[in-house]
């Protein structure tokens, strides 16, 4: 009999592909949900003056040092609003749904905002995210409706952090999914070419396609400790990776998260994997899969832990950060140790 954690975990990695629930009719102004205010704790879903699922490590081996942490990360979570339930009918996500916001506190920020605690104080807004289907679905003008109103949130906190709580620290952006479509957007009207980009110590800009021209100053990082930079990098199984591969746009830029490098064909096997992090949430498996770039996504393994025979999809879209969890960890730290010995 499956483990129902194990079930939980597979059907999470599936929610691309079986989501039930959409918007019934077009983006109607007059339903959006009500603008969350980013004076109030209640509207981040992970704040430095609060217990949240960010402050917690998978093992008793890293520690939670936001306490003395010299750094911020400001995070953007990825789709939570993804049609599993009856009432995910909104284009928008209302940020007084507890079972919205409950389900995104015990899956992107504990299992993807909690790898950076070790560098940073972790700020994670919520927002009134865009239904998963304004990604999927064919009402163009209602997608482009809904991910604006996501981006004004995302856009007004960063604001509201600058203002009050970052006073000239370095900080990491981290976006996954259409979190980082909203990081990418970010960099462009908030970093790029402003007295700001002398803070950024790296964007992690994962689980969205990042063409080399998005961006027209900041460049993709080329290598583990560079600066001023942003990674990016969508996981497949790798066969199926490369039959999507060919449709992938030209010039979409992808980092290879067990060696940091952007080059095509470098294989990095799964003995550099330090650990990945499944549910639940109390173990590192080293070696969980390997990584290598190939136009434009990256290619892995299908991951090895306790359960992993039920594990059956080929995107591992929800895995981006997780699968390489200490990876990812033990780059922000050097990166962050960097930035803090060169300025």
């Amino acid at each position: 009999m499956i483990r129902p954690v194990l079930l939980l975990f597979c059907c999470c990695l599936c929610l691309c592909a079986c989501y039930r629930f959409k918007p019934r009719n077009a983006f109607n102004p007059a339903q959006i949900p009500p603008a969350p205010n980013y004076a109030s704790l209640e509207s981040w879903a992970a704040h430095p003056d609060k217990r949240d699922p960010a402050d917690q490590v998978p093992c008793p081996f890293l520690t939670n040092k936001q306490d003395s942490a010299l750094i911020d990360v400001f995070f953007l979570h990825p789709t939570t609003l993804t049609g599993s339930h009856r009432g995910d009918r909104h284009w928008n996500g209302d940020l007084s749904d507890q079972r919205l916001n409950i389900k995104t506190d015990s899956s992107p920020i504990l299992f993807q905002g909690s790898i950076f605690n070790s560098v940073g104080r972790v700020y994670a807004p919520r927002y009134r995210q865009a239904h998963l289907n304004a990604f999927f679905g064919n009402d163009t003008d209602s997608d482009a409706k809904a991910l604006h109103v996501a981006y004004a949130d995302a856009l007004t906190a960063f604001d509201y952090y600058l203002e009050h709580w970052n006073q000239g620290r370095p900080f990491i952006l981290v976006g996954h999914s259409q979190g980082a479509l909203h990081t990418l957007s970010l960099l462009r009207d908030r970093i790029e070419n402003t007295p700001r980009e002398q803070q950024l110590v790296v964007a992690y800009v994962v689980g969205w396609p990042v063409k080399a021209t998005d961006l027209k100053k900041i460049k993709p990082c080329e290598t583990p400790d560079q600066l001023d930079c942003y990674c990016t990098w969508r996981t497949w199984e790798r066969k199926e990776g490369i039959k999507r591969a060919k449709d992938a746009k030209d010039g979409v830029v992808c980092t290879n998260p067990l060696n940091w490098s952007i080059e095509k064909g470098q294989y990095a096997s799964k003995e550099l994997n330090k650990g990945g992090v499944v549910r639940p949430f109390r173990a590192i498996y080293q070696g969980i899969t390997d990584a290598e770039v190939y136009n434009g996504l990256l290619l892995a393994d299908r991951p090895k832990f306790k359960g992993s025979f039920f594990f059956r999809t080929k995107n591992y879209h929800v895995g981006d950060l997780n699968l390489y969890y200490m990876n990812v960890r033990e780059n922000a730290e050097l990166r962050t140790e960097t930035y803090l010995k060169r300025r």
